[in-house]
């Protein structure tokens, strides 16, 4: 029986975890979840799998906590250092904290072995290095659980890495992917949030929206996978029923294909490197009918020239490049500021700040913090040029 530890167990991958461990309890037995202060959902979660340590990332809700779980076996803890001990010590761990508060937990998981699922951005993007250097000190495997970093994952051969001509990141598009960018100057955060394919959270939306995600996912891959960076393609696939492709020097590629549901890639960490089922239903290719690509725009999407940029520079600009964006991103959703000004915003961050390359995980922490000052200085300034 595999232990399993679910870091952010109430988010929606979170969640869609849970779904397929209840599905086969007989295969997995949970070590931990951990939430932020969803005390609720993450009581309900720990009796239902009997997990054995239950923890809250906001200590003023673990008595909350452990009144909701009285009664039970189930060892309630509070605090970020409970969640990153709680971290260490199952056969599997998801990673799926949103944000830099995911940082010290996925490292901790990382330096205790065993297989750790990147979820989260942050862990390869702000940290990629780090998490790189720490994986092979400890013997740990990292699998992504993202759509398009598993499909590459299934489709890579890393015995013959050499035999890799490009890696083909799938993209949506998103929302906008027919506007012009005049069109998109008054986009509402309703618009942006309206994915066509996917539903996700409300930042990962707008992300998909100014495709940023794909920049993101860009460095993720150069950080996982060993293939010089400018054979990384994004290519937009409006269906996003092929969720990446490996093209190698013979003419082949191999193409990941499903449906658009985290189960899918989720399931395939899970049960690594066995498969397990899902309760999706086949692929109906006679009903899909047609597969579309086309090129992605950098022009009317700057942030994908942004992250390229970000990767072949290196050192800290990842790092900046993610904090700016989520300060940035926020300002849009919260009306404070426009969509196409989320990318401009980021690039005058990351040509206002250039720290030295970090060293150790608290080095990202404090470029991240400067960095997201930076950007909401950006953000005020934007606010009172559209007042005045």
């Amino acid at each position: 029986m595999k232990t399993v530890t679910i870091l952010g167990a109430t988010g929606s991958v979170g969640t869609s975890t849970l779904d397929l461990i209840e599905r086969e309890p007989d295969r997995f037995r949970v070590r931990a979840l951990t939430a932020n202060g969803d005390v609720a959902g993450l009581a309900d979660a720990a009796r239902r799998t009997r997990a054995a340590i239950a923890v809250v990332a906001d200590e003023s809700c673990l008595p909350a906590l452990r009144e909701a779980l009285a009664g039970t076996e189930t060892v309630c803890e509070g605090g970020p250092q409970a969640v990153c001990d709680a971290a260490a010590g199952a056969d599997w761990t998801m990673g799926a904290i949103v944000g830099c508060a995911g940082l010290g937990p996925v490292m901790a998981a990382v330096r205790a072995g065993g297989v750790v699922v990147i979820a989260n951005k942050e862990p390869l993007v702000s940290a990629g290095d780090l998490v790189l250097a720490a994986a092979a000190q400890s013997g740990a495997t990292l699998l992504p659980a993202d759509s398009e970093h598993n499909a590459i994952y299934q489709c890579f051969d890393r015995a013959r890495a050499d035999r890799v001509r490009r890696i083909v990141i799938t993209a949506s598009g998103g929302p906008f992917r027919d506007w012009s960018t005049e069109a998109m100057r008054g986009v509402t955060p309703e618009q942006a949030v309206a994915h066509p394919n996917w539903s996700m959270g409300a930042k990962i939306s707008v992300d998909s929206a100014t495709m940023m995600n794909k920049g993101l996912e860009l460095i993720e891959a150069a950080r996982l996978f060993p293939i010089p960076h400018d054979r990384i393609e994004i290519v937009v696939h409006r269906q996003s029923v092929i969720h990446s492709m490996v093209d190698y020097v013979d003419g082949s590629i191999l193409a990941q294909l499903g449906p658009s549901d985290m189960r899918v890639p989720i399931a395939h960490t899970l049960a690594w490197p066995d498969r397990m089922a899902t309760p999706m239903a086949p692929l109906d290719l006679v009903a899909l009918g047609r597969l579309d690509f086309e090129a992605a725009d950098p022009v009317r999407f700057p942030a994908l020239q942004l992250a390229r940029d970000a990767l072949e520079e290196g050192g800290a600009r990842p790092a900046i490049l993610n904090a700016a964006n989520e300060i940035a991103v926020a300002a849009f959703l919260a009306r404070r500021i426009g969509f196409l000004e989320i990318a401009a915003i980021v690039a005058d961050t990351l040509s206002r700040f250039d720290p030295p390359a970090p060293a150790s995980l608290d080095d990202v922490l404090a470029i991240d913090q400067e960095a997201r000052r930076f950007a909401n200085d950006g953000v005020e300034g934007r606010v009172k040029d559209s007042v005045n």
